[in-house]
């Protein structure tokens, strides 16, 4: 591209010279280098709880969802339509239509509240669960969380051909030549939303994937986070293997890790590539010799000397100076020989320390040697800084010492770490057992395929979030709930307060829906909508999980792998189950929506308490010290306002509803130290503003 702009400016004529650079940064604007796929593909989302109204943009329920119209004006039931081609118009019943919207438009969202299960009423921690387009839900979250995220796991849909995901409100399958644009389309959209989530000091993203797309995801991924350090790791989900025909059984699929700013992985019991280690209390020493290009004695001057040992008896003596490049080496002590550093294929390593250094560590015992032979050499290992620090800390005990005076060490219970591999393969983690048993034994009779193993999302999450109790972790493809399941797990395991946001789109299989077709019902009837996932899987999953019951209200029999936590118990956790929808902009703005708009103030505050509510009509003010957040509707009342919050220290989020921004800045300084938002404008600004951005 440099040497193209260095062309373009060798042209003499400048009128041809500015039209050639105009074109070429157009061209550069667009997906032309690296990973190509068909991006401008259309997105349409159809919306069945958005009554049809003139000049409502529509497509019909058993048409494509893309081939959309616009209403002209209803009458009798009837709707007149202009085709979005600019044909000539036509009319449908209006019960045949269904309210649509494109990639880009406007929306002013809010959450419906569906339900809320509470097994903790002493604790103001609690998820959601949002049935939704997660396209629409992620802007929903970007106004709620920007930069507030600290993990976002996701299992997006593989796109293997068997027709398990839709665009547009089709089933992709095998067939569709633009299968793939369609996916990376899909996905790209939704990344570039979930990127705005993440917290850009600290955070990570963690996508699984199988063969069929994880060159193509890593690609993608790659494009949209440059400054983020990318790995993927190889997992085995089914070691029985899943046949196919004519092809190796497979066993794995894979898992991003991109992971952003300071990001910490943290270190656990297990290396992931065999099962538990922390029963094996043994401390590993490093050795002593440096290895590697960077261990050549050139690059570590100061670390090439001798160390000596008594010829009577070969125990230590002492360490000599460093012997630099030109210098002769030095004569041994009388009575004694030197060790020196390695010779590997006629070039000379270094040691892993100076001669200082050395002295200190040999002086408290961490310095220990092996059997010395003048002829052999010796073997020699050190306790790392790392290690030394655990010492202190605990983590490490000392035992005593040997014959030599080194220290005998051994890992305290359960503080035993290691590296985690790349690539894990943990009975754990199968995702038979761990998985589909797991929703059968919560809802039997109801299937969901290819659920993940709940230890295998915990572990995931823990690297990241197991040094953050007060985690926000996002997943907008839940499917059947087992991110906030593992969260739930995670907490159990540590009395952490991590909080889980999931949204999941309410699709039924393809099977009930033709079933359900036929017999005349529509996405958005109750009969539909009540064997979609999110109402069919995974809020009953995340209930039954909470309280420690199946379905029909039996006991959950068995325990949690690794801690004996009886299913039975439960968790003291809380969550609300909402359903996105949709309001009109001139009504928020003229503050009728209030009560419609309640729930999602509550999640902007922090999600803090049970959800608060309000029947019909606007309170002049809202103070909320449950929720820590207070609202205020009527500015003239602001003087007690203020007042009321003096005595309600603990609120720390305040909405004030003003349409003079100088008011609105004033109280603001007033409620110093406070969090203030400005309503309805800092809402309708969002939105309005950031669906051009987001169309980009």
């Amino acid at each position: 591209m440099a040497e193209l702009h260095e062309l373009i400016g060798k042209i003499e004529n400048p009128e041809l010279r500015a039209q050639i650079q105009e074109a070429a940064n157009k061209l550069f604007k667009q997906k032309k280098f690296g990973l190509v796929f068909e991006d401008h593909l259309p997105e349409c989302t159809p919306l069945y709880d958005i009554p049809v109204r003139k000049g409502s943009k529509v497509s019909l329920k058993d048409g494509k969802v893309s081939e959309t119209y616009t209403v002209l004006k209803i009458e009798n039931g009837q709707a007149l339509c202009l085709p979005s081609n600019n044909a000539e118009a036509v009319s449908f019943p209006v019960k045949d239509l269904v309210t649509t919207a494109e990639f880009g438009d406007p929306i002013y969202p809010c959450l419906k509240s569906l339900g809320e299960v509470c097994n903790a009423p002493d604790s103001d921690l609690w998820h959601t669960l949002i049935e939704a387009d997660n396209y629409h839900a992620l802007q929903l979250l970007e106004y709620l969380y920007a930069g507030k995220v600290d993990c976002i796991y996701i299992d997006p849909p593989y796109n293997t051909g068997a027709r398990d995901w839709k665009y547009n409100n089709d089933y992709v399958d095998g067939n569709d030549s633009y299968r793939h644009s369609k996916w990376l389309s899909m996905m790209e959209k939704r990344l570039k939303l979930a990127k705005r989530l993440l917290n850009p000091d600290n955070s990570v993203l963690i996508v699984t994937i199988d063969e069929k797309e994880y060159l193509h995801l890593g690609c993608l991924l790659e494009e949209l986070f440059p400054e983020a350090n990318m790995q993927m790791i190889s997992t085995v989900i089914n070691p029985k293997g899943t046949a196919r025909t004519n092809e190796f059984s497979r066993v794995d699929e894979y898992i991003f890790f991109v992971m952003i700013g300071d990001y910490k992985l943290t270190r656990t019991g297990k290396d992931m590539l065999t099962q538990d280690v922390s029963e094996d209390t043994s401390v590993r020493w490093r050795g002593f010799p440096r290895t590697g290009r960077k261990g050549l004695r050139p690059v570590n001057p100061g670390s090439w000397y001798p160390i000596y040992f008594n010829v009577d008896d070969d125990s230590f003596h002492s360490v000599g100076e460093a012997v630099y490049a030109g210098q002769d080496n030095p004569t041994a002590p009388d009575g004694t020989y030197a060790i020196w550093p390695p010779v590997r294929n006629g070039e000379e390593y270094s040691w892993s320390m100076v001669p200082a250094t050395f002295r200190y560590l040999h002086g408290i015992g961490a310095i220990k040697f092996g059997r010395p032979s003048k002829s052999k050499g010796c073997s020699i290992s050190y306790l790392t800084n790392n290690q030394l620090k655990q010492i202190e800390e605990g983590k490490i005990v000392v035992t005593g010492r040997d014959a030599n005076g080194s220290l005998e060490v051994a890992y305290a219970s359960d503080s035993k770490t290691t590296a985690p591999k790349t690539q894990w393969n943990l009975t754990s983690h199968e995702a038979g057992a761990y998985g589909t048993n797991v929703i059968g034994a919560i809802i039997p009779g109801r299937r969901f395929a290819f659920p993940k193993s709940i230890y295998a999302v915990a572990d995931a999450l823990r690297f990241f979030v197991k040094e953050k109790p007060d985690a926000l972790i996002v997943d907008f493809f839940a499917g059947s709930g087992t991110t906030l399941h593992a969260v739930n797990l995670l907490n159990a395991e540590d009395s952490g307060h991590r909080r889980c946001i999931m949204v999941t789109n309410n699709e039924v299989s393809e099977a009930e829906a033709k079933k359900l077709s036929a017999q005349g019902y529509h996405p958005g009837d109750n009969n539909w909508d009540n064997l979609g996932i999110a109402r069919y899987v995974t809020w009953p999953r995340t209930v039954c999980s909470i309280e420690g019951h199946d379905i029909n209200g039996q006991p959950l029999k068995g325990s949690y792998l690794g801690s004996d936590r009886p299913m039975a118990d439960g968790f003291p956790a809380n969550a609300a189950f909402f359903k996105l929808g949709f309001l009109d902009k001139t009504k928020v703005s003229l503050g009728m929506q209030f009560k419609e708009l309640l729930s999602t103030l509550w999640m902007k505050a922090g999600a803090i308490g049970k959800c608060p509510t309000v029947e019909e009509g606007v309170p002049d003010m809202l103070i909320l010290p449950e929720n820590k957040m207070a609202i205020l509707n009527n500015e003239n009342r602001f003087a007690e306002f203020a007042e009321e919050l003096a005595m309600q220290p603990e609120i720390d989020v305040i909405f004030i509803v003003t349409d003079y921004e100088a008011g609105f800045v004033a109280m603001s300084q007033a409620l110093e130290g406070k969090t203030t938002y400005q309503l309805y404008r800092d809402y309708l600004d969002n939105f309005r503003i950031n669906a051009g951005r987001n169309s980009r």
